[in-house]
């Protein structure tokens, strides 16, 4: 049975529909991840669940329990927000143990929980400390302890990396992974971040305007994107797209006409119709320099040189921007032409409605 399902679910404010209907399963102990541009939902979804905003239509379930009409104390969840929160006059300690103030447990309970909580997240010899005098990483596993001492059914979590720095963040995202595993929890992330995603989640749920675009592990979402949307969010740097139409099918071969590119053969099964305007994909690590099935002659307008690898940003004779991303340091510069191709394999398919085809 799903520990937390929603079906059904719409929020509207005033006239604006922001979410559209969503149905989705979270599995117990499941790491999944909402992911979406700025606007597309991701933070007001939580905050339903979480109970922090009424429920338009639909129904939230938690454990086997309609939860539409309870108060968030009630859902057993624990909420991390963006910014930490904490109560700066007060210790970690009494940070951590807040929560549990507010139930009236024994005092040795309290003990017990903030002990635990402490030394799941390392900070046992910050108890006495004020918030003040941690570092943001420290802040946020506070926050962060402060939700592992309810003993929740659910973590739920509102972009909490966002205000630390970029080495912090990589830190922080192992620690966070790392005690997923330790508790064992369900947990549901927020962020606009898709390496977060792809790097913390099981499942990752991609969020559009209000509805999911795809639900699916990171690499199902990477190898086998549903639309176009999904396969530009997801991947760094983003997917290529090239407007081309297709000048036969038979259900086996498409051949597609690529413009000034010339043609492209895709010998796989798909649902390509002749005469139909398509978008074909592909990703800017599947590229390789020389002669790779399907070649192209480019000059760079960027190169970025980054040692472990290089990326080449290109124009092509139908304006589509085109990167190119290939290991190591090979001799490039801006303005040299270069051939670069792609096996044929790799690359995707999307119709005139941005739905996969190949």
């Amino acid at each position: 049975m799903s520990q937390l399902s929603l079906k059904r679910l719409e929020k509207s404010f005033n006239e604006a529909r922001i979410i559209k209907g969503i149905d989705l399963d979270v599995s117990e102990g499941e790491f999944v991840v909402f992911v979406g541009p700025s606007g597309c939902g991701k933070s007001t979804l939580l905050r339903m669940i979480a109970g922090l905003e009424d429920v338009t239509q639909g129904e939230i379930e938690i454990g086997g329990r309609i939860v539409n009409d309870l108060p968030p104390v009630q859902r057993g969840i624990a909420m991390v927000f963006q910014s930490y929160a904490l109560y700066p006059h007060m210790s970690v300690y009494e940070n951590i143990a807040f929560p549990l103030r507010v139930e009236k447990l024994p005092q040795a309970e309290v003990d017990q929980r903030v002990a635990a909580a402490a030394k799941v997240l390392q900070l046992e010899s910050r108890l006495q400390h004020r918030p003040g005098q941690l570092s943001g990483g420290q802040r946020q596993r506070v926050a962060i302890g402060r939700a592992i001492v309810r003993q929740p059914k659910i973590f739920l979590f509102d972009e909490p990396l966002s205000n630390l720095d970029a080495a912090l963040r990589s830190e922080m995202r192992i620690e966070l992974m790392e005690l997923h595993k330790r508790l064992g929890s369900t947990m549901i992330y927020v962020t606009h971040d898709q390496v977060e995603a792809m790097t913390m989640a099981d499942k990752i749920v991609v969020l559009d305007a209000g509805i999911i675009a795809q639900v699916g592990s990171p690499l199902e979402l990477y190898h086998k994107p549903d639309n176009l949307f999904v396969a530009g969010f997801i991947g760094s740097p983003k997917m290529n797209f090239i407007a081309g139409k297709v000048r036969s099918a038979d259900g086996s071969t498409a051949v597609v006409d690529l413009g000034e590119l010339g043609t492209i053969s895709l010998p796989r099964t798909s649902t390509a119709i002749a005469g139909q305007d398509v978008t074909l994909g592909i990703r800017p690590e599947h590229l390789g320099l020389g002669e790779h099935g399907f070649t192209l002659e480019t000059a760079p307008n960027i190169v970025e040189q980054l040692g472990i690898h290089t990326i080449t940003y290109s124009t092509l004779p139908g304006g589509e921007n085109f990167i190119g991303l290939f290991e190591g340091n090979p001799d490039l510069a801006d303005g040299k032409s270069v051939r670069m191709g792609f096996d044929i394999d790799k690359a995707h398919l999307f119709d005139a409605q941005g739905l996969a085809v190949y």
